[in-house]
């Protein structure tokens, strides 16, 4: 039997689920570092979070979406198991290595600005 399919609906799921929550936290607790980058203007601020967002959403999802292609035939529901957990983590340590990158990023930039 071939479970792909099964596969392939939980994973969404659970990554969909995972990256909007995350993306909204970050939205929502991001406008204070997107304020420091541009202090005077606080709807620019709003609309350049606003992007990230979108940005974030954009990437993550897609590679979500993309991810399914590489999947080998799955048998049995220990492998279905397996493969769903191994492709959650991966994801999961995307967006943790995005967010510290933009992070970082930010941090540099506006220690350049003071």
């Amino acid at each position: 039997m071939n479970l792909n399919i099964i596969g392939y609906v939980i994973y969404l799921l659970i990554t969909t689920f995972i990256i909007i929550n995350v993306g909204k936290i970050c939205y929502r607790n991001g406008n204070i570092y997107v304020a420091q980058l541009i202090p005077e203007h606080k709807d620019l601020c709003q609309k350049t979070n606003q992007v990230l967002l979108i940005g974030y959403y954009l990437l993550n999802l897609g590679y979500c979406g993309m991810t399914l292609i590489s999947w080998d035939k799955i048998i049995s529901y220990p492998q279905l198991v397996e493969v769903i957990s191994i492709k959650t983590a991966t994801i999961i340590c995307i967006i943790a290595m995005l967010h510290y990158f933009n992070i970082y990023i930010i941090t540099k930039y506006i220690q350049k600005l003071i």
